[in-house]
C-alpha cells in the first residue's frame, strides 16, 4: 500500500482510480465491506483502489473538544487499511482550505484532475464543501459531466443492527464490548508507545505501563479486564485503567495504565496493542491510596476470574 500524505505529494493519476471517501474510524465491518466491494470494482476496470480519508477528522477541526471521541488514531488507522485491498491510502490536512473549498471545486480539482476517478463510493448522506453543499446528488450529476459512476455504500447489517463508528462507540461508553467486538470483527484495542510515567504504582505494588491516549475524547473510561500484545510474540493478561487518574492528580490528560500480573520486564518505548475483554468498573475517586489499593486488589482479582 503506497501511503500519500497531502495532494501535493500525490501526482495525477493519469489512468485513473477507483475511491471511497471517509473517516473510517475504527475500519469496522461495514467499512471492510466497502473496501472489498471497491476492490472487485478496481480489478473489474483494472484500476488501483484508493481510499482519502482526513486528519484531523473533519468534526474534530469544527467542534474542537465536543467532537465525538476517536475509536482510533490515524497511526492504527494506516496499520489496519494495509491488511486490505487499499493500493493508495490518500491522508490530507482537514485545514482551513477544505473548510472553505466549494463543493464544485473539490469535485474538479481533486477528484477529476488530481485523482482521475472512475468509479466513486460514499455514503449517501456524504456531505462536503464549504457550508456542506456537496452531496450524493452533485457528485452523480457531475459524474455524468466527467465521465466517473457513483454508487452509495449502502447498510452494513450485524444483528439486526446497521454497522457505523457512532453505533461503536455508543456500545463502548455503555460497557458493552461484546457488542462493540461483532460491530467490529474484531476486540476494541488501542495502540501506542510505552512510556515513563510518574511510577507510582510501584510504590502500592502494582507497576503500569502508560499509554498516552493522543486524542481529544476517547469512547472508554474505567477499569478494564486486558490482554497486551506486541512483547516478544506473545500476550500477557492485565488490568487497565482509561482515565484521568484522580485519585493520584486528577489532571485532564486521559492515560491508559496496564499492570500485567506475573510480569517484571521493562518495556519503555515498545509499541504495543491493549485489548479490552471485560470492563470492570467505572473510574473512582479515592480517598487515599490506601484505599486505591484495596480497591485494585478487588479489580485484580475479578480481571483474573473473567480472563
Amino acid at each position: 500500500m503506497r501511503l500519500i500524505r497531502g495532494l501535493s505529494h500525490l501526482k495525477p493519476l493519469e489512468n485513473g482510480c477507483v475511491l471511497t471517501i471517509g473517516n473510517f474510524d475504527g475500519l469496522h465491518l461495514g467499512h471492510k465491506a466497502v473496501i472489498e466491494k471497491l476492490a472487485e470494482r478496481g480489478k473489474t476496470l483494472g484500476l488501483p483502489v484508493a481510499v482519502m480519508t482526513f486528519e484531523p477528522q473533519p468534526l474534530e477541526y469544527f467542534l474542537g473538544e465536543n467532537a465525538p471521541s476517536r475509536l482510533m488514531r490515524m497511526r492504527e488507522k494506516v496499520i489496519r487499511f494495509a491488511k486490505l485491498p487499499v493500493d493508495d491510502l490518500l491522508i490530507l490536512r482537514f485545514n482551513q482550505y477544505f473548510a472553505d473549498c466549494d463543493a464544485e471545486q473539490f469535485i474538479e480539482d481533486v477528484l477529476v484532475k488530481k485523482l482521475n476517478v472512475k468509479h466513486l463510493v460514499v455514503g449517501d448522506d456524504f456531505h462536503f464543501g464549504k457550508a456542506r453543499r456537496g452531496n450524493f446528488a452533485m457528485l452523480k450529476d457531475k459524474g455524468k459531466k466527467f465521465g466517473f459512476d457513483v454508487e452509495d455504500t449502502g447498510s452494513y447489517l450485524v444483528a439486526g443492527l446497521r454497522v457505523s463508528s457512532t453505533l461503536i462507540r455508543d456500545a463502548l461508553g455503555d460497557g458493552d464490548l461484546a457488542l462493540a467486538e461483532k460491530l467490529l470483527g474484531c476486540r476494541y484495542s488501542v495502540c501506542g508507545r510505552v512510556a515513563h510515567g510518574d511510577k507510582r504504582g510501584r510504590t502500592i505494588g502494582y507497576p503500569t505501563a502508560n499509554i498516552q491516549m493522543f486524542r481529544k475524547n476517547v469512547p472508554v473510561n474505567g477499569v478494564f479486564a486486558v490482554t497486551m500484545a506486541g512483547i516478544d510474540g506473545r500476550e500477557f493478561e492485565g488490568v487497565a485503567n482509561v482515565g484521568t487518574r484522580p485519585t493520584v492528580d486528577g489532571g485532564s490528560k486521559v492515560i491508559l495504565e496496564a499492570h500485567l500480573f506475573d510480569f517484571d520486564k521493562e518495556i519503555y518505548g515498545r509499541y504495543v496493542e491493549v485489548h479490552f475483554k471485560q470492563k470492570i468498573r467505572d473510574e473512582m475517586r479515592f480517598g487515599s491510596l490506601d484505599e486505591l489499593k484495596i480497591q485494585i486488589v478487588k479489580d485484580v482479582t475479578e480481571a483474573k476470574a473473567s480472563l
